[in-house]
């Protein structure tokens, strides 16, 4: 939890830390979410497993899937790289075609960045959107009664990756969505709008990069009620099944990187929803987190989450 003991000492040091805490910072004044990811050598990529056309896409995606989690349609990302000297031209050139491949996907502008030396290749996207409405977006946002639900399946990221590190090269489906993962843009869209028709004021929604167990804590924690899963219903591909017969449910809760929305929303919302797309893993009990259910949380899943240290 190195991560989190980090982020309560910047929450107690800075003078106004209320921008803190969600994917995106949301600037009433501009009408604006921001929200900047990092993509290190070494801690989230290989360049032995990966190659500068397709790590540009993953880079960009992972800024966009915030962007997402935000309710916010994407508009503007800013790039900054720091790379060794072993980095050549032709490796920056297909970068940024990755780059350009992935922000006309989304319909997204470049504008600037900055690039410096390093000893390890060093990614740092910024991304900016505006909100599709009116609609709050938010971890700490679910109420009892909600709906609990995914855009998708779960553990195929860490599949891949797995595969990846026993130099496998297949199967290719659960490789790709590790090398490749896709922001969730349009099901964002979706969410929000029919947010909207319905009325609501607000709904809770993350992203689960740092896996699934972790995406639910996060909105659990921060509503401050226990969820109820049912398990069985959360989807996972039946390749990652079929490779990993006895790791596949570890890799669904704690793998990472899926990009998947994870969002709490009222009933009613979600009987609007397309089935086809939007699957419900569960609901938010009215069972308050006490601080012992909590310290008993955070034991149990300290050596689960994700680390980025």
């Amino acid at each position: 939890m190195k991560e989190l003991e980090y982020l309560n000492i910047i929450n107690k040091t800075l003078g106004d830390a209320s921008f803190l805490g969600d994917d995106c910072a949301y600037l009433k004044e501009f009408d604006l979410c921001i929200t900047q990811d990092s993509l290190i050598e070494g801690v989230h990529f290989l360049l032995e497993t990966t190659d500068a056309y397709t790590l540009a896409q993953k880079a960009v995606n992972v800024n966009l899937s915030d962007l997402a989690a935000a309710g916010a349609k994407p508009l503007y990302i800013t790039i900054s790289l720091s790379f060794p000297q072993s980095i050549d031209n032709s490796f920056i050139e297909n970068f940024y075609k990755g780059i350009e491949t992935a922000v006309s996907k989304y319909g997204v502008k470049v504008a600037g960045g900055d690039l410096t030396g390093a000893d390890k290749f060093f990614i740092s996207i910024c991304a900016i959107g505006k909100k599709y409405n009116n609609v709050n977006v938010s971890r700490r946002n679910a109420k009892a009664g909600d709906i609990i639900v995914l855009t998708g399946p779960h553990g195929s990221s860490a599949g891949g990756l797995k595969l990846l590190l026993q130099g496998k090269k297949e199967p290719k489906t659960l490789i790709n969505k590790h090398l490749l993962p896709s922001a969730r843009v349009e099901e964002s869209e979706l969410i929000m709008q029919c947010a909207f028709e319905c009325k609501l004021k607000n709904i809770a929604m993350t992203d689960s990069s740092d896996g699934l167990g972790d995406a639910l804590y996060k909105l659990s924690t921060g509503c401050g009620y226990l969820f109820d899963i049912d398990f069985e219903s959360i989807p996972a591909d039946e390749e990652l099944k079929q490779t990993f017969p006895d790791e596949w449910k570890e890799l669904l809760m704690w793998g990472g990187e899926d990009f998947e929305l994870v969002f709490c929303i009222d009933k009613f919302a979600f009987e609007k929803l397309d089935k086809t797309k939007f699957f419900k893993i569960g609901t938010v009990s009215n069972k308050p987190i006490t601080k012992e259910i909590a310290q008993k949380i955070e034991q149990k899943f300290e050596n689960k989450i994700f680390k980025h240290f």
